[in-house]
């Protein structure tokens, strides 16, 4: 589906809703600025902020214009993209990643900015001084990514008893990403295993990341979410499957695609929680005062029949703690 037509028939869902007559009324129009790393958003995202934003009474081509803006993996448009929502007059801006959420920082002290999928501490990045008083224009939800390192190698673990070695896959030109695999590391020696440097920049770097793996097997692997591992993580589950390697994920559409498991937070209180933050700024809130929050509910997502490919059982008591197993 073209995304215009997604948006007509989403707008068409939404507006039936019992509120609708409350955004239609309204005589203001807010500018909405977007700005991502995937290009282009997908769609089960889009879909969750669009009716996220919709619970609050913000209607697509009512009471609300959306601008977006999006990077793919040639993160250095950032900077130009964030000055061209900045130059649009955008009421606030929503970012999806670190990058993002730096870019727009830079290029504006004026403009409120929520920030989700911040690097895992956006205190440590730098966008904001603390998580209760932020301090600046920034505010949003984290995605707790370093907090649950320990979290994924633990499932890992739990499936795979005698792993030693945890191949991770990250891209090394993001701080957000970088932090991450420190804390991966961190975690990893705390249950008496290493982790296995796999960095990379840019799309050619999978070829000898995958060779290192060949070369020197791991016993699992951790991919690492953002715009660039999205965009080759095929090439991660094909080489999985033929290495019979375990493989965690940061997001539950990886096992759906293929991969063993995954464990994150759950995206749909992450997008309600943005869009009430963009909601309360809207209505006159200063993002300096408001807490950048974390989220309460995870997401635990296993693949049983790649488990069975991969000659591996996974424990029942793995299987009932799953919020989604795919058989």
């Amino acid at each position: 589906m073209r995304r215009r037509e997604f948006i007509t028939s989403l707008v068409s869902t939404i507006t039936a809703w019992p509120f609708a007559g409350l955004a239609q009324a309204a005589s203001k129009v807010y500018r909405i600025g977007i700005l991502s790393t995937d290009k282009p958003l997908p769609e089960p995202i889009f879909g969750a902020i669009v009716r996220a934003l919709a619970s609050h009474g913000y209607i697509p081509d009512r009471n609300m214009a959306l601008e977006i803006r999006a990077s793919g993996i040639h993160s250095e448009q950032l900077p130009q993209l964030a000055k061209d929502l900045v130059a649009s007059n955008v009421d606030v801006i929503l970012t999806f990643s670190f990058p993002a959420a730096m870019a727009a920082k830079n290029a504006t002290t004026t403009i409120p900015i929520v920030s989700t999928e911040a690097g895992g501490d956006p205190v440590a990045t730098g966008l904001v001084k603390s998580l209760s008083r932020p301090g600046g224009n920034v505010t949003g939800v984290s995605d707790m990514a370093i907090e649950l390192a320990p979290k994924r190698l633990e499932l890992i673990k739990d499936m795979v008893p005698l792993v030693r070695t945890v191949a991770m896959l990250w891209n090394v030109g993001d701080l957000g990403m970088t932090l991450r695999y420190q804390g991966a590391a961190d975690a990893a020696r705390a249950i008496g295993a290493r982790v296995q440097p796999l960095a990379v920049r840019e799309p050619d770097d999978f070829d000898e990341a995958l060779a290192s793996m060949a070369r020197e097997p791991p016993d699992a692997i951790l991919l690492v979410s953002d715009a660039l591992t999205r965009l080759n993580r095929r090439r991660v589950y094909e080489f999985a499957e033929k290495h019979r390697l375990p493989a965690t994920y940061e997001r539950a559409n990886y096992v759906r695609e293929g991969g063993l498991s995954s464990y994150s937070p759950d995206l749909d209180e992450i997008y309600d929680r943005a869009t009430s933050l963009i909601d309360r700024i809207l209505k006159g809130a200063n993002p300096a005062y408001l807490p950048f929050e974390q989220p309460t509910r995870f997401h635990l997502c296993i693949n049983l029949k790649t488990a069975k490919s991969l000659g591996i059982t996974v424990p029942a008591s793995v299987v009932a703690r799953a919020d989604e197993v795919i058989e």
